[in-house]
């Protein structure tokens, strides 16, 4: 078993991008649940996953983040995936949840891709890809 390693980039604003390695699991995913819980307690309610270092999800790892999406949505929120390997994506395709989640190759796709967060980094760094460069979240 492999421990999970969730790093929060930001926030800034209302947005936030959570980098996740590892393994997300049945023993490792109440720690993505109470990260996420603790980000929207404090009003970030705009997240982009970042699952590019995930090696493993299970079941329970995809409950936490519909778990999330639908607590972020109550507060006009949402949650984007970044998935890079086929395992994970194959996972999202076979549950059919590609149809739920909003999807894309890196993070700074996410980030442009949303108007909500292109409009908070380009205040604060002119352009997404600058903030995104300058918090290791280059493609």
């Amino acid at each position: 078993m492999q421990d999970i390693v969730i790093e929060v980039v930001g926030p800034i604003g209302d947005c936030a991008v959570l980098k996740v390695a590892g393994e997300v699991d049945v023993f490792t995913a109440p720690k993505l649940r109470e990260q996420m819980i603790d980000l929207a307690a404090k009003g970030v309610v705009h997240i982009v996953a970042d699952l590019s270092a995930v090696e493993f999800l299970d079941s329970t790892g995809l409950g936490v983040l519909v778990g999330g999406l639908k607590r972020l949505r109550t507060q006009d929120g949402s949650l984007a995936l970044v998935m890079t390997t086929d395992r994970i994506s194959r996972i999202f395709r076979i549950t059919g949840l590609t149809a739920v989640f909003a999807s894309h190759s890196s993070a700074l796709d996410a980030v442009t891709a949303d108007p909500h967060w292109a409009q908070a980094v380009e205040a604060e760094a002119g352009s997404a890809e600058e903030w995104c460069a300058r918090h290791g979240l280059a493609a």
